[in-house]
């Protein structure tokens, strides 16, 4: 078993895809920090690669694929340096890299489940690295920028829970024996879906109860 659900070529092809549009939103986050090209590469670099790169120090897997696979390393040099020169036009087309960012949620929280259960690790530390792999590159991009993480902030969309319910998917799938680049495929989808559906009608995850005397109190 490996971490590819699809024919090698289509498997990189989407690996590509995704680390650039992950670039794109370190990128975008460097430039509103008014960072220089160095930081929007640096930024973009940690946001494309950051979540694989802990995933594969965690299970072993060394040296790291971030480092190891043809054009992984310099797909988010080439996102930095579109951003540096065309962040006008970038941001004006968000709602399509929040599109395709959504995309890659679901297809790296299903490969980053994969490749820890191939590493040996069991359901429960697989699934936690198949989020760590989609959602670890933002967490990092945040701490850098000093800005509170996204996914810890309770006025921000749902976005590690999409990647934890399509992880758990994938380890459901390998527990029963049911796991096929189709039903792999399935969980990205679901992943994809519950971001997208959070992006539209503003899904976030519950507080704690009774906080300040109100569960529904906003301060």
């Amino acid at each position: 078993m490996t971490s590819e659900i699809f024919p090698h070529n289509v498997q990189q092809t989407l690996d590509l895809v995704g680390i650039f549009v992950f670039a794109l939103s370190g990128g975008l986050m460097a430039v509103r920090k008014n960072m220089d090209i160095f930081g929007i590469c640096v930024l973009a670099e940690a946001t494309a690669l950051g979540g694989g790169v802990l995933r594969d120090l965690v299970i072993g897997a060394l040296p790291v694929a971030a480092f190891t696979s043809f054009g992984y390393f310099p797909t988010p040099l080439v996102a930095g340096v579109v951003v540096f020169f065309l962040h006008p036009e970038v941001e004006r087309i968000t709602r399509a890299v929040m599109v395709l960012d959504a995309a890659g949620l679901g297809l790296f929280c299903v490969t980053g489940t994969i490749k820890a259960h191939t590493y040996g690790l069991g359901a429960i530390p697989s699934v936690a690295c198949g989020m760590l792999t989609a959602a670890g590159g933002g967490v990092i991009r945040d701490l850098l920028a000093m800005e509170p993480p996204s996914l810890l902030r309770w006025d921000r969309e749902i976005y590690a829970v999409p990647a934890l319910v399509g992880s758990a998917v994938v380890a459901v799938l390998i527990g029963v024996g049911r796991l096929t680049p189709l039903y792999a495929s399935l969980a990205a989808v679901v992943a994809f879906t519950m971001r997208m559906l959070a992006l539209k009608y503003g899904w976030r995850a519950p507080r704690a109860w009774h906080r300040n005397g109100s569960r529904t109190s906003e301060e």
